[in-house]
């Protein structure tokens, strides 16, 4: 099977095995010096943050990147965060997924709202210290982590994708893929069946940031599906919205 890769975008880097192995966290902070303090200090910590600054975003960017944990805060435009929390329980792709609130209410009644609607934890806003939150966070994950060692690894029509360790692969065989081709690939396959648009493909597999167009994606599914050789029709062209893994 050939493994020709094609150029390097531009500002694009291939990380090791470890970096791919980060815990993912969406934080959803509308307000920005806060949500830039969370991101740097998780990013410190060594976790992959991603952000959203209110509650159809969160909902939009929770069902695509399919986090690890949720710091959601409860007073955001457009959908509260209690809202946001009701529906990613209700949907069976995010049920799992840990939520801390986040709230400048701290009466006992806000706080057993938050945890009635599906909240693993409630944090009272101002942040006093960040190493305690930092330890909250970890106990979290601690608690789920027999949850996570599930939910590492999807495979479906002999394609198996192991988050953790960075491998793709089909049968017995690893495929052999770059970063954007393997989160390309890992996108489609944990939800089979759901039509993704290439926007929502290029901010899975390239990032929100990434200034490139929508076609960029085309290249790199074609490169992924070159390298899977006789199950590349696994990876379905909607016409007119983008791609799907089929279901």
């Amino acid at each position: 099977m050939s493994t020709t890769l094609l150029p390097p975008l531009p500002r694009r880097v291939i990380p090791n095995e470890t970096e791919m192995s980060k815990t993912k966290v969406l934080v959803v902070e509308d307000y920005r010096p806060l949500a830039e303090t969370l991101e740097y200090q998780l990013q410190r910590a060594g976790y992959d943050v991603s952000r959203a600054a209110d509650g159809r975003e969160a909902l939009k960017a929770a069902k695509l990147q399919l986090p690890d944990v949720i710091f959601l805060d409860v007073d955001l435009p457009i959908l509260s965060g209690v809202e946001v929390c009701k529906q990613l329980r209700a949907d069976a792709t995010t049920k799992d997924t840990l939520i801390l609130m986040l709230s400048a209410l701290g009466e006992e009644s806000d706080q057993v709202v938050g945890f009635a609607v599906g909240a693993d934890d409630y944090v009272v806003k101002p942040v006093e210290s960040y190493k305690v939150l930092l330890q909250r966070l970890k106990a979290l994950l601690r608690r789920r982590e027999p949850a996570f060692e599930d939910s590492d690894q999807v495979e479906h029509h002999g394609v198996r994708v192991d988050r953790r360790r960075f491998v793709a692969s089909l049968g017995d065989e690893v495929l052999k893929l770059t970063k954007s081709e393997f989160q390309l690939l890992e996108t489609l396959i944990r939800q089979p069946g759901r039509a993704f648009g290439r926007t929502e493909l290029v901010d899975a597999a390239l990032g929100e940031d990434t200034m490139v167009l929508e076609r960029t994606i085309d290249v790199h599914v074609r490169a992924l599906r070159k390298k899977m050789g006789d199950a590349a029709d696994l990876i379905e062209t909607v016409r007119g919205i983008g791609y799907r893994f089929r279901e």
